[in-house]
């Protein structure tokens, strides 16, 4: 809280790495306000760098304890950050995410992103900027140091297009 009682706002900056992919992967999360500053990160065995950059989203978002919190999000993923400034989550959400990738993501963002004010920025990515190297490192290291987690997202959908494949075939 500020000085005034009004809340503070939080910066959340995140960070999604993927070594191949689909490959190990991990995010990176820097949560700040004011004096106050939390790290997290996670490894996972196989996943896909977009849907670690939207994970690291949803973690820092899932991290905040404030109900309408106000949030500026930045991130170097144009995948996560046009998705809201662009649209495209709205048209996604009217065609039932058909055909689109990372729907468990999506929808369990969903909320999280209207329970807060949310702002979207694009940083570039490797360009200095400490908080976006630090949640770099933070990804990085989180899947090169394990202990790696499971993608059940990620499986499930590899899973999806195998049986879709398969069912093609036997026709």
């Amino acid at each position: 809280m500020s000085q005034d009682g009004q809340k503070s706002t939080i910066y959340l900056y995140t960070d999604g790495a993927a070594s191949g992919n689909p490959g190990p992967g991990g995010y990176g999360v820097v949560l700040k306000c004011g004096a106050l500053r939390k790290e997290m990160s996670e490894g996972f065995r196989l996943t896909t760098n977009n849907r670690m950059e939207l994970l690291a989203v949803i973690v820092g978002l899932e991290a905040i304890k404030w109900e309408r919190a106000k949030v500026e999000v930045w991130s170097d993923s144009s995948y996560v950050v046009k998705a809201i400034t662009d649209g495209w989550l709205e048209n996604w959400i009217r065609c039932g995410f058909k055909k689109k990738k990372n729907p468990d993501l999506w929808q369990r963002f969903i909320p999280l992103y209207r329970k807060h004010e949310v702002t979207f920025h694009w940083l570039k990515g490797h360009d200095g900027h400490p908080e976006n190297e630090r949640c770099d490192t933070l990804a990085v290291q989180a899947y090169k140091s394990g202990p790696l987690g499971e993608d059940y997202g990620y499986i499930q959908s590899i899973n999806n297009e195998d049986q879709i494949w398969q069912t093609t075939e036997n026709q």
